[in-house]
């Protein structure tokens, strides 16, 4: 077997050898803890339950911030205090918070120039008095339980540092919105199970995040020159040797892009973070205590050696048609074989997911046909996204302060 020969497979098997991995992951995740997990549970809480606070960034959510914040105040939790930064918002998000802050005395409203989310989460923390420190975005609707299920994970170790939660999106009305719900379930859910497994997990949801605050305040809080501030974070605690959980009980209601445009800018922002957090802590990484990190590190390398093996074969096809004629190694035959094997288990890993995540989203299954297209696309837009945003990546000035802008919502909120 030649080189070509060897990319080609490596290129078509690729994506079934993970697909695989993360079933067997998220199986072993469900069978080991979450089934034993009780659902609904019910809390008992007493004096010595330690005070949350929740820090709400916000920027232009005039649209959705009252709903966020009357749903944070119906939480089944007793000791929390809710702090608002607006990040200079262009809309009536500062007004609406004011409002919002006569109603509920005890939500706090800061509000300071556009410096960004890590900013505006550093200021929050600045003022906060909780043990406990949850963050949401300023669109999410957070489950009335969640903060409980995540608490809970605190009080059973020391070691916790940061819990993530069990986003699940709201946006159904077009097709994207339907096979991004399915995706949130058969990929990003199966993979922070199997992540878990195996010790580390590649980013805690921003949209739904707790932390001990003392892990907090030890890694200097956000870095507010990282482009997704909550992968960064969930590295600095993993490498000061903090555990970080996955509770899928903890469910928050998120707007996602319903767009192919709001789609692509969001997963290229997503895959530009990622490449920044490996490049500056892959020295720290590789050290022997920080060998837990190892199998995460692999995982990430070969995903990107993947994309770029895409596109060199790309390029050995077209060198093959146009400038020197050779045999090509991918025939009917092998994209046959490959693509049985990646429909077979794409239908595998949606069984599985779907039935864990039924549990807690009876309306998954509505997803189903829209899910079955999704494998495809899933690679295709990873391939894209991470070519392009890696040599960004490499080229992004450190120090330079990562501000944002108002993502796509979805069709249903466009008119709001």
């Amino acid at each position: 077997m030649n080189i070509l020969d060897s990319l080609a497979v490596f290129t078509l098997g690729y994506p079934s050898l993970m697909a695989t991995i993360w079933i067997c992951g998220g199986i072993y995740f469900y069978l080991h803890w979450e089934r034993k997990q009780p659902w609904p549970n019910t809390f008992v809480w007493d004096e010595n339950t330690p005070s949350v606070t929740v820090l709400l960034p916000c920027y232009n959510e005039g649209a959705n911030v009252d709903e966020t914040v009357h749903h944070l105040f119906k939480q089944n939790y007793p000791h929390m205090e809710v702090i608002a930064v607006n990040d200079g918002s262009k809309d009536d998000t500062g007004s609406r918070l004011d409002a919002l802050a006569l109603k509920y005395p005890a939500l706090t409203v800061l509000h300071q120039d556009n410096q960004g989310k890590a900013s505006a989460l550093n200021n929050g923390l600045s003022q906060a008095t909780g043990d406990i420190i949850v963050g949401i975005d300023g669109d999410a609707i957070l489950d009335y339980d969640a903060i409980g299920y995540m608490v809970g994970h605190f009080l059973s170790s020391p070691k916790v540092s940061g819990v993530t939660g069990n986003p699940r999106v709201r946006t159904r009305s077009t097709a994207i919105g339907k096979i991004q719900t399915g995706e949130f379930s058969a990929i990003i859910g199966l993979i922070k199970r199997a992540q878990r497994i195996y010790g580390m997990v590649f980013t805690i949801s921003g949209v739904i995040c707790a932390f001990r605050r003392k892990a907090l305040e030890e890694i200097g809080g956000w870095n507010t020159d990282m482009i997704t501030e909550d992968i960064d974070v969930s590295w600095r605690l993993q490498i000061l040797g903090g555990q970080v959980r996955y509770e899928p009980r903890a469910m928050c209601w998120v707007l996602m892009p319903e767009t192919l445009r709001g789609l692509f800018k969001q997963r290229l922002r997503w895959a530009q973070g990622g490449g920044e957090v490996f490049l500056r802590y892959f020295s720290q990484t590789i050290r022997w205590k920080n060998r837990g990190f190892w199998l995460l590190m692999l995982e990430y390398i070969v995903s990107v050696a993947w994309c770029y093996s895409v596109i060199a074969l790309l390029i050995a096809w077209l060198v093959s048609q146009v400038v020197m004629p050779m045999a090509w190694p991918i025939t009917a035959q092998l994209l046959t074989y490959f693509g049985s094997i990646l429909i077979a288990i794409s239908f595998i890993q949606f069984t599985v997911s779907f039935y864990i995540d039924s549990r807690y989203d009876k309306e998954i299954f509505r997803c189903v046909y829209w899910s079955i297209w999704y494998p495809f696309a899933y690679w295709i837009i990873n391939m894209v996204t991470v070519v392009i945003a890696f040599p960004r990546a490499m080229m992004r000035q450190k120090g330079r302060p990562a501000t944002w802008t108002s993502p796509d919502r979805g069709e249903q909120f466009h008119e709001q």
